[in-house]
């Protein structure tokens, strides 16, 4: 997908890209080979398929599911689309007609589409904004016809979303009625639909649908004020009606706030990032996508104080988000409680497709390097090594009683992180709009073929990645080309150093790139090394939770531990700092990683066998081995305790 003419730089697309890393291969096979086969097996067993079938046969009534459970087979499609860019497998793309044929069919005459209000209550569509997702169900249709589209060049699922767009400007757009999204998700989806057709009517949607939250008063809580003739009112929803749960999240002491989905004042007004985190994201996605398209400084002054705010005192150390369950989000500054904490697998992911759009837009290292730490630590820890388990909510502490999932009620997760391995090469380049230039923002191991300013250019990334802190890039085009090369020298990295052909030639820039600005060709190569030192980190003092306690890490990754690891629960354990840990890597481990082994010291809690509290005096504190393992792989082997924040010593 190309980026908008705003943009200073757009990322690789996937069919330029072909990954083969040490790292992230077996994962992304997994996905492709596992995942993916088991997530449609999914969709068939939780009638997710049979509402579209049904739809097409012109049923009525029996409808499966939650209310936005079409959604799934979309974020399904999409991450199969991303498989075919660039793997041929007639199967996978026999299945995926199929079930494009499916959706085509379940499609109403005047392109509406939403298998809950064909099937249940056809006379309410679009009177429960708030709560019954049609507007996001259609947005990730779009995306799934844009993915689609562009690794096929087949405009089958494009026409069932452009006709559905079509409808939703024609109830939405100029002189339509006054709605927005209680989900944001269809905003980012329309300027991709722009980019696909040229339609600048799609455009235009996107921006009135992001213009319109926060309104006073809010068209949807009006809803709730006229809720006996509202769809889905009755709908049961984790044991509630749909409305009770709308009221839970959407009403405060009786009266509307809008806080839950972005909508308590305008966005460019918004001075913290507030709410559900996945609406927050998607919203913010669509509001960067926008900017590459539309120059509004007013917006992207908001996208960058809302960023500070999150990353600087609403986000966790794995780059997870969200910390309250009751509402799946952000509660106030520093408050990030870790065996609580929410962090939902699809706000890390929402995270990072937010984090993409602001670095095409500005080309700064800081949002490269937000992708990367959420990449690593809050949304792999949500996928199981079998790749058949999903977490939904991903803690920083657990007493060993939480753990992965085959599947869920509301199953937006586990399609969500295969739409974003299957489109992992997205993430890895990017070239610049205003020069000829190409950024390498992530060590992935890959080969390469592509243009930078109209010239053909082929490459291979090698690197040990996120183990060793190196990696070489060899190219192997013919011709000579000439551009500048930046490679990203992540913030945390030190004594990073360049060499072109085994000499030195630059240094980190202020930028946080190292740049080599030649002519390239067959045999030249480059390598970027940095130390990946072990690192202790302490959180603000004014997060609670986290006090008297410290976070190990080491490069991208963020460590835990495990009582797997351990000959005494490890709430009992302390540790005084980065000195006490070396790396060593354990090939026959969690599939292959580099563990922190060190020293610590454990309370003898058989000291407390007879009283809930007693004097420290006297209690025996005892040296013993500790290993940290990398935050992701956890609740992979037997049943325990974990924890990222030990005590310091």
């Amino acid at each position: 997908m190309p980026a908008g003419p705003l943009a200073r730089a757009e990322s690789l697309p996937i069919a330029d890209v072909d990954i083969d890393d040490a790292f992230w291969s077996d994962r992304v096979e997994t996905n492709r080979d596992v995942t993916i086969a088991h997530q449609y097996d999914q969709l068939e067993a939780n009638g997710c398929l049979e509402n579209l079938r049904r739809a097409a046969d012109g049923e009525t009534g029996d409808f499966q599911g939650p209310m936005f459970i079409d959604s799934d087979a979309y974020k399904w499609l999409e991450a199969a689309s991303y498989v075919l860019a660039n793997h041929e497998d007639p199967d996978l793309r026999e299945r995926v007609d199929d079930v494009i044929d499916l959706v085509a069919d379940a499609q109403a005459d005047d392109g509406y589409l939403n298998t809950y209000f064909q099937l249940v209550e056809p006379e309410k569509r679009w009177t429960s904004l708030s709560f019954m997702h049609e507007l996001y169900c259609a947005g990730h249709l779009v995306e799934a016809a844009v993915a689609h589209y562009e690794a096929t060049g087949e405009d089958s699922l494009v026409e069932v979303a452009t006709a559905f767009a079509d409808r939703i400007d024609d109830e939405f757009g100029p002189d339509g009625r006054n709605g927005v999204p209680g989900h944001e998700e269809i905003e980012l989806a329309l300027v991709k639909l722009y980019r696909v057709t040229d339609e600048e009517r799609y455009l235009d949607l996107a921006q009135h649908f992001l213009d319109a939250r926060g309104q006073d008063p809010s068209p949807l809580a009006d809803e709730f004020e006229r809720s006996d003739a509202i769809g889905g009112a009755e709908f049961i929803h984790h044991g509630n009606t749909a409305l009770e749960e709308a009221r839970n999240h959407f009403l405060r002491e009786g009266a509307y706030d809008g806080s839950y989905a972005q909508d308590h004042r305008p966005i460019r007004e918004q001075e913290t990032v507030e709410g559900h985190s996945v609406r927050a994201m998607y919203c913010y996605t669509g509001v960067a996508s926008l900017l590459q398209e539309v120059d509004d400084e007013e917006l992207r002054t908001a996208m960058e104080r809302l960023w500070e705010n999150m990353v600087t005192s609403r986000m966790y150390v794995t780059g997870g988000i969200g910390s309250e369950h009751e509402h799946e989000g952000f509660t106030e500054d520093y408050d990030l409680p870790n065996e609580s904490a929410y962090a939902e697998t699809c706000a890390a992911i929402g995270s990072i497709f937010w984090n993409r759009r602001l670095f095409e837009l500005t080309t700064e290292r800081k949002y490269a390097d937000l992708i990367e730490r959420t990449l690593y630590n809050g949304f792999l820890s949500g996928i199981g090594a079998d790749g058949e388990h999903f977490f939904y909510v991903n803690p920083l502490e657990t007493d060993g009683d939480h753990h992965r999932k085959e599947w869920f009620y509301v199953a937006c997760c586990p399609p969500n992180a295969a739409r974003l391995l299957a489109s992992l090469e997205r993430y890895v380049y990017a070239r610049s709009t205003e020069e000829d230039a190409l950024y390498v923002n992530q060590y992935v191991g890959s080969t390469v073929e592509t243009t930078i300013g109209g010239e053909r250019v082929s490459f291979a990334q090698r690197t040990e990645y996120p183990w060793e802190g190196e990696t070489t890039i060899e190219f192997t085009h013919d011709d000579p080309v000439s551009f500048d090369l930046r490679l990203r020298v992540p913030e945390w990295a030190t004594n990073a150093e360049l060499t072109v052909g085994g000499d030195a030639v630059s240094e980190p820039a202020a930028d946080g790139y190292v740049s080599v600005d030649r002519q390239w060709a067959a045999g030249d190569t480059v390598s970027l090394s940095f130390d990946l030192p072990v690192d202790a980190v302490g959180a603000d003092p004014r997060v609670r939770a986290d006090a008297g306690r410290l976070a190990l890490r080491r490069g991208p990754l963020v460590y835990c531990l495990e009582d797997a690891d351990h000959s005494v629960p490890v709430e009992t354990v302390t540790v005084s700092g980065a000195e006490s840990f070396d790396p060593v890597h354990e090939s026959d481990l969690l599939g292959g990683v580099t563990v922190l082994r060190g020293s610590g010291t454990a309370l003898d809690v058989d000291a407390w066998s007879d009283a809930l509290y007693r004097s420290l005096d006297g209690v025996d504190r005892t040296e013993i081995d500790v290993t940290a393992v990398p935050y992701y792989a956890w609740d992979n082997r037997e049943s325990g305790s974990m924890t990222v924040w030990p005590p310091r010593s």
